[in-house]
């Protein structure tokens, strides 16, 4: 980006287009909107195989199962962690190259603040339900969204909020509440997701490869369109 000097001839009410208009030029600059997507799709991706692997199930000769997912509380607080950092860098290097400012901290500290929150849900519960056995009856919809509310791939949601919020992206606020309607009510990432067969690392596996994807998916759209942009 290149800063010109503004000629308003005079014209107050030109000067403050002017204004308003290189105002709205330096926020679109500013946006690194597709780092952050490509960042967070990659944590997720990478998750995975820890959820994976750090699953302990134990089925019962009535074919009912316990498990414990030891792998996301042990991989996702220090990932993501790393995520946000790694995205901040990326924002502060790219304004610095064009001679701007970068207004990333808000979204650094959500991002920690949900991450923490993230945590101590899990670690509760995870010394909670060991002593406690789940009640007979099934839970509500809701109380599985609420559930649902407290899992990292919810949290990300909620810290891209804040990243559109001080981007004022449109654009990035409706992916972003679309991207959280399909983690919270459409997909099962505290249940999984497939067939009987297949094993619970790897029902629970789709919902987070789904997820990721779409991750992934607004990452390219919103590269394409600052390129489109700086054309």
């Amino acid at each position: 980006m290149t800063t010109e000097p503004i000629s308003a001839g005079g014209d107050p009410r030109r000067l403050l287009s002017e204004v308003r208009s290189l105002a709205h030029r330096v926020r679109l600059d500013q946006r690194m909107t597709w780092v952050a997507l490509l960042v967070l799709a990659g944590v997720t991706f990478v998750g995975i195989p820890f959820d994976w692997l750090g699953m302990t199930v134990h089925c019962h000769p009535d074919t009912s199962c316990e498990f414990a997912r030891r792998g996301v509380l042990y991989y996702w607080p220090p990932a993501l962690l790393l995520a946000y950092a790694a995205i901040a860098v990326s924002y502060v290097r790219a304004a610095r190259a064009r001679g701007l400012g970068a207004r990333v901290l808000p979204y650094v500290i959500a991002g920690a603040a949900t991450t923490v929150v993230f945590t101590a849900a899990w670690v509760a519960a995870a010394l909670y339900f060991p002593s406690h056995p789940e009640p007979m009856q099934p839970l509500s919809y809701w109380w599985l969204v609420l559930d649902r509310l407290v899992s990292p791939w919810s949290m990300i949601g909620i810290a891209l909020v804040v990243l559109a919020r001080i981007e004022r992206n449109i654009g990035l606020l409706l992916f972003t509440l679309a991207y959280l309607a399909l983690v919270l009510l459409v997909l099962p990432m505290n249940e999984g997701w497939g067939l009987a067969g297949w094993g619970l690392q790897a029902r629970f596996a789709v919902p987070q490869a789904i997820s990721g994807a779409v991750l992934l998916l607004g990452a390219v759209g919103f590269f394409r369109a600052a390129r489109r942009r700086q054309r």
